[in-house]
């Protein structure tokens, strides 16, 4: 029997989409809104974004693979330098520099911004390095925890990201969260990615404890 074939077919429906032009062929234009709301600097609404959000996402690439990771802290842990920089320290982490290599090697990141409550995102993109220079690890310092590396971004564009997708998770309702039964178990994903012969009641104790006492250390090696 021979398949019918749809009236408003894509580029290829049993295939790929291998260009703009058929991307685009798929979907409508966008707004000159929408095109015109990307700023190259930090205005006085992104630095206000960026003083009250305590968790961003950060992307980066070594060209070729990419990666993201979270970043967090107080509101504000992220400095506005000027108009054309922002930057952070490094708390501890594992250790593996996923992010900090693929910069180093590569320095275009993307950060994406969240406001906790708030379902708009702010995006900035830009050149990361990292620094290790006095001044800027004093900036960028948490409390008395003086960073031994800074990451210091020179800002590219920066634009508010619509919260529709947040508005579909449902992210800030509270009555839409799984209860702690529900939720994955980080111990048993990490018993079953390792493979070592321990509970993961075991491991997720040792996780705690991490988080409890650990997590405001500085990153780096001890002194």
């Amino acid at each position: 029997m021979e398949a019918s074939t749809p009236t408003d077919a894509g580029p290829d429906d049993r295939g790929e989409v291998m260009d703009l032009a058929g991307l685009r062929s798929i979907y409508r234009d966008p707004s000159d809104l929408v095109l015109n709301k990307t700023i190259d600097h930090v205005d006085v609404t992104v630095e206000g974004f960026i003083a009250r959000s305590p968790l961003f996402v950060l992307a980066t690439s070594d060209g070729t693979a990419t990666d993201a990771s979270p970043r967090g802290g107080p509101p504000g842990f992220v400095r506005v330098l000027d108009r054309h920089r922002i930057a952070f320290g490094d708390l501890t982490g594992n250790n593996r520099l996923d992010s900090y290599a693929n910069l180093v090697a590569h320095p275009a990141v993307g950060m994406l911004f969240m406001v906790p409550g708030l379902e708009e995102t702010l995006r900035v993109n830009g050149r990361a390095r990292m620094r290790t220079d006095v001044a800027l690890r004093a900036i960028c310092a948490l409390d008395d925890r003086v960073p031994k590396a800074v990451v210091e971004i020179e800002v590219d564009e920066c634009f508010l990201h619509c919260g529709a997708a947040l508005r579909r998770a449902a992210m800030w309702d509270l009555s839409t969260w799984p209860e702690a039964g529900q939720r994955p178990s980080p111990g048993a994903m990490i018993v079953a990615h390792t493979g070592i012969d321990v509970e993961p009641e075991a491991v997720e104790a040792n996780m705690n404890d991490y988080y409890d006492n650990g997590i405001w250390e500085v990153g780096g090696q001890s002194r």
